[in-house]
């Protein structure tokens, strides 16, 4: 009988005879390293040897007897039978056939590895599991730092034993697979040392927008069990896979988590050790961005290769480990991704929004981008389930596939513990439900038991968890039955951790990009504190050094500036993104860190020290020089020559002239390497001189809101006066008429990004009726624009 397969004997096409995982291992070991990748060697035992030991002890029908009669619903009453079938199951003596191959095979592993008794890894791999229509993430056991064939031994047993767990057969239930169907096999695989490195998992999409054209890897200090359990928030990094094929180097996202254990081994007792990380740890990357980038170069690698076996796009995720001692990197399991890999690629959008707050009563990491409302149902231990209801909102510590049968019926999860690839977030990503992972420490009294809470992930990468039951909006976009404009309609957008869900919805591009947005949240520190960091007082010093920790200075700034702008122009990619230097006003520059040593006190900001006159100034420059750095390095190094940039409220043609000037000293050349520069038409000198700026310039976006303030001569901000602000006063609309003309005559593109379309729909159809090239509303606004526009270009057609 066919009892020990080694992985290079088998292939993806023996899933039935080793198991998904170790069909997989095979797979990659057998057909991927002349590509670069390396699998530790190791065996499987099969599922013939499976069902003979079941055969040979008289345990067959153990299953289906003991689970005759369960209702399908009564956890407890499940949990003990399941009980029943792994006792008599772990205790019973493996085949003497079986024992003699594990001996061999063992034997063989040892000697290749040059040791008396190799460490290595035991892994479960059931025979229904690891497909594209059915994770099974977690769903029986795996045990590491396995050393001696007698405790290799042992843990077949028990990993045999694991294939009746309560939650396997909860969701196999659920999946519609009989228990007859199915046999656990085990792969033995030799051990890498990540409990002197570190380890991670990397998904081939984004896992919460399901976005295909980037990598997400993460990374935790020791073994990576921390990560799947949940139990430490991960380092997180996104590549983006084009950019990365074109010999880029585009890390678009790389997110420092606290890593707050450390899983590793103690060589005195021969036993795997959970540990507090130490605080140094706590505070540097567990991975270089070099061995980032390997690990998503290797991500397409194997995506590519199941994709093309398969005939269709394959998404997949993976396990990786850094062997300590060699330092080399290895990928130690692949699946095909579940969850998004399902959907269709023109799927519905549904666009969640909540439409008021309240009571902030804890915070972490979105998972999905869904809102839900429900009644706290705190859960400190697995054994407490059955007080789940249909509809509550799950708190607790951390999930593991225990819980498997409760959280089919909550409308949400809160986990005071993990990160977006942990148990809790897998799960919730495919039932469809919001999780917010990560909160830390919860004091009962503010999630108390029976409590109603709102829980919203539709705000960008943080979670929050509202109390009461707040009312939201779903807005649902079928792609497939908006109309097609001729005028692009484009977003305007200021959050990237948005930009991958965003970048899904049927739009043009985005043609407002506020830079000073993306630099206030990713960086947080005014750019002349940076420059500058020796003149400023010792206590704001030493502000700014906590928030920097032991970076440049200016290459902090740099560094999160690009990172933040990359995202959007990585989700977007190859569609245009274009990017508006900051546009601060003095006040609101010095609300930033540090800032109150560099702005003066104006008595009117909105026309004061702002945009383009800041740029070439002696006392600004520097700081924007770190602003052309940035996307500098979003062009050429991560390699988005999609953005475009554009200049804010820049009065007059001179002043456009020097500012395109400090562009090139900082190699920004407009028309090198595709560049194109725009400016903003938001004064009404931009209307008067329209030809003189358009001979400077590749484009006009109109910012509707500066220019009917300054054209009325209303304050935006006071609400005094606030009835007469109206984007569609003929005397703006004929502002806006005059740059069109301007721009048609030019023969450059004319675009709108203020807020007025996405407002009045009636004054989208008037730019339509006057030739405008783009229009650039809020997300939400995004369909009934194209409505809109698409009846006004019928109207005048």
């Amino acid at each position: 009988m066919d009892v020990v397969r080694w992985f290079d004997e088998t292939s993806m096409d023996d899933v039935a005879v080793v198991g998904g995982k170790n069909a997989s291992l095979g797979e990659m070991y057998r057909r991927l390293a002349d590509r670069g990748i390396r699998v530790p060697n190791g065996f499987a035992t099969t599922a013939s040897a499976f069902r003979d030991f079941l055969r040979a002890r008289g345990l067959t029908n153990l299953a289906s007897e003991t689970l005759a009669g369960w209702d399908g619903v009564d956890v407890d009453d499940l949990a003990e039978r399941a009980r029943r079938i792994r006792t008599a199951i772990a205790s019973a003596p493996l085949t003497d056939e079986l024992t003699e191959a594990l001996v061999d095979a063992y034997r063989k592993l040892s000697v290749d590895a040059g040791a008396p008794a190799v460490d290595v890894a035991v892994r479960s791999s059931a025979t229904a599991e690891d497909l594209p229509e059915a994770s099974f993430a977690g769903q029986q056991e795996t045990y590491l730092m396995v050393h001696g064939i007698g405790d290799v031994c042992a843990a077949v047993r028990k990993c045999f034993a694991s294939l009746y767990t309560a939650r396997a057969i909860s969701y196999r239930r659920d999946m519609g697979i009989d228990e007859s169907d199915v046999a656990l096999c085990v792969g033995v695989q030799r051990m890498v040392r990540s409990d002197l490195a570190s380890s991670g998992v990397m998904f081939t999409l984004d896992t919460e927008s399901g976005l295909r054209d980037v990598v997400y890897v993460t990374s935790t200090w020791g073994l990576g069990e921390t990560i799947v359990q949940g139990r430490v928030i991960p380092d997180g990094f996104h590549v983006h896979k084009s950019r990365l094929r074109d010999g880029f180097r585009p890390l678009i996202g790389r997110t420092l988590g606290p890593k707050e254990i450390r899983m590793g081994y103690d060589e005195t007792t021969h036993r795997l050790v959970n540990e507090p990380t130490a605080p140094d740890d706590r505070r540097r990357f567990s991975v270089s961005d070099d061995e980032v980038l390997q690990l998503a170069e290797w991500g397409l690698v194997i995506e590519d290769h199941y994709s093309e076996a398969r005939g269709t796009d394959t998404p997949m995720d993976i396990e990786w480990a850094k062997d300590g001692i060699t330092g080399e990197l290895f990928i130690v399991q692949a699946r095909p991704e579940t969850v998004h890999s399902r959907r269709a690629p023109d799927s519905i959008s549904a666009v969640h929004r909540l439409e008021t707050t309240s009571e902030l009563l804890a915070s972490g990491l979105a998972v999905g981008d869904r809102v839900a409302a429900g009644t706290v149902r705190r859960v400190a231990d697995p054994r407490d389930m059955g007080r789940v209801r249909a509809g509550d909102v799950i708190v607790t510590d951390v999930t593991d596939p225990d819980w498997e049968p409760v959280l089919k019926t909550a409308a949400a999860i809160v986990t005071e513990r993990g990160g977006r690839t942990s148990h809790a977030a897998i799960v919730a990503r495919e039932l469809g439900i919001p999780a917010v992972v990560g909160t830390g420490p919860i004091e009962p009294e503010r999630l108390a038991d029976g409590t109603p809470v709102t829980v919203s992930c539709a705000e960008g990468d943080e979670g929050h968890v509202w109390s009461g039951t707040l009312p939201f909006t779903v807005e649902l976009i079928d792609a497939a039955q908006l109309p097609a404009t001729r005028t692009d309609i484009m977003l305007n957008l200021g959050d990237p951790s948005a930009a991958f869900s965003r970048a899904q919805l049927p739009s043009a591009g985005v043609g407002l990009v506020r830079m000073e947005f993306v630099f206030a949240g990713h960086v947080g520190v005014h750019p002349l504190a940076l420059t500058r960091i020796d003149t400023l007082d010792p206590a704001v010093r030493h502000e700014v050094e906590e928030r920097i920790g032991e970076a440049d200075p200016e290459e902090f700034f740099v560094d999160r500036l690009a990172q933040g702008v990359g995202q959007i122009a990585a989700a977007f990619w190859p569609r245009p993104v274009i990017v508006r230097f900051s546009d601060f006003k003095t006040n609101e520059y010095a609300n930033l860190l540090g800032g109150t040593d560099f702005e003066p006190i104006e008595p009117n900001p909105m026309i004061g020290w702002r945009g383009a006159s800041r740029y070439h100034h002696p006392d600004f420059r520097d700081g924007f020089d770190l602003e052309v750095a940035a996307m500098k390095r979003v062009r050429e190094e991560l390699g988005f020559t999609n953005v475009k940039l554009m200049v804010p409220f820049c009065r007059t043609p001179d002043e456009g002239r020097r500012v395109l000037e400090v562009l090139a000293d900082g190699g920004l050349v407009r028309g090198e390497h595709e560049l194109e520069v725009y400016v903003m038409v938001e004064v009404p000198a931009n209307v008067l001189r329209a030809d003189e700026f358009a001979e400077l310039f590749d484009g006009f976006s109109i910012g509707s809101n500066d220019l009917t303030q300054l054209t009325l001569g209303v304050d935006r901000d006071s609400d005094t006066v606030a009835d007469l602000f109206d984007e569609r006063d003929p005397a703006v609309e004929r502002a806006c008429s005059m740059a069109i003309d301007a721009a048609k005559a030019a023969g450059i593109r004319v675009g709108i990004c203020g807020q007025a379309p996405s407002d009045h729909p009636d004054f989208a159809a008037f730019l339509v009726g006057q030739g405008i090239d783009s229009i650039s509303v809020t997300p939400d606004a995004l369909a009934r624009t194209m409505d809109v526009v698409a009846d006004a270009e019928a109207a005048g057609a």
